[in-house]
């Protein structure tokens, strides 16, 4: 990879901005200062120090979101607060954007990378990567709505749902708190699931996806990166 196009990906600034720091001998290339960016070195194994601080390649980043609600599934937008203005901006350079969509008032479990392998083989549907919510329903949801559920519901649209698993973990004459499983994501899917069989969705939470759970130590708003572990999970 050449040189300029490396420390621009990894934040160092635009190639005009690297090259001034080039200028000035701040860039080194094993130990010496490099002066012609367009040099290609192998980005894993080159020894690179920028201004003092050792370059330690990554191509890729995974981060875990708890999505809080008010903020939309986007990387940009004129109006609304975007998922990505949550994350810092030592991260920007990477240009990270949401695997999949949670609604503007759902929160819970999202991910942002810049993967797109990986966000295509999660939000497929024919890949079966299963996402599990947990739900705050106006409504008493019953057995009936259970098998409705396993059979697939039809939408206003007249699209068909695969079949979902609903598990009842409350339920009362006017309310319900529900646990949900699938493994598409057509727009507001869950919500239109619930209004085609006579409830209402009040609060909307993703627990996990395709195993992976939300880490609970991250309050609404907070994000980490993924461990090698977890990525191994998603990957799998």
């Amino acid at each position: 990879m050449r040189l300029d196009k490396l420390l621009a990906n990894q934040g160092f600034g635009s190639r005009k901005d690297v090259k001034k720091l080039a200028k000035k001998g701040q860039v080194l290339l094993d130990g010496k200062p490099v002066k012609d960016l367009a040099t290609h070195v192998d980005p894993y194994t080159a020894d690179l120090v920028v201004g003092g601080k050792t370059v330690h390649y990554q191509k890729y980043v995974y981060i875990m979101l708890n999505k809080p609600a008010g903020v939309i599934s986007a990387t940009e937008d004129v109006k609304e607060k975007c998922v990505t203005d949550l994350i810092g901006d030592e991260f920007k350079p990477y240009n990270l954007f949401p695997v999949g969509r949670l609604d503007k008032n759902t929160t819970g479990l999202l991910l942002l990378t810049n993967d797109g392998q990986l966000a295509h083989q999660l939000t497929s549907p024919n890949y079966h990567a299963e996402k599990v919510y947990e739900a705050d329903i106006l409504g008493k949801v019953t057995e009936d709505d259970v098998k409705a559920f396993e059979q697939g519901v039809t939408l206003d649209d007249g699209y068909v749902t695969k079949p979902a698993k609903l598990s009842i973990i409350r339920s009362f004459d006017e309310r319900s708190y529900i646990e949900v499983s699938v493994i598409e994501g057509k727009f507001h899917q869950i919500k239109r699931m619930f209004l085609a069989v006579g409830k209402k969705v009040l609060h909307l939470h993703r627990r996990s996806m395709k195993g992976l759970e939300l880490d609970t130590s991250l309050t609404p708003g907070a994000y980490r990166e993924l461990s090698e572990e977890e990525l191994d999970l998603l990957r799998s």
